[in-house]
């Protein structure tokens, strides 16, 4: 199934963290907290503006994010856990 967001909503999968510190200790899920860092799936064409013109997204697929630990609502598409949130969620682009 493709799913493609509306207006300025976007499509992410979280980016598990390691499972192993770095001094060796492996971390069990229960201890885990939900990563806040994913990789945009797909995108809206963006919001309208008073006039009618479309605002692009700053955001497009492939983009590692950044964002709220509560942010977007968690839904399930072709077996996958994605989110889908607001442009606004999203803090930052990572750049490598």
């Amino acid at each position: 199934m493709k799913f493609r967001p509306l207006h300025d909503r976007v499509v992410v999968r979280r980016i598990e963290s390691e499972e192993k510190t770095k001094g060796g200790i492996i971390i069990p899920d229960t201890a885990k907290e939900k990563p806040q860092e994913g990789e945009i799936v797909a995108v809206g064409p963006g919001s309208r503006d008073e006039q009618g013109r479309v605002n692009a997204l700053d955001v497009k697929a492939g983009d590692r994010v950044l964002f709220g630990k509560w942010s977007g609502t968690e839904v399930k598409i072709d077996g996958q856990d994605l989110l889908i949130m607001k442009e606004s969620d999203i803090m930052g682009v990572v750049e490598a």
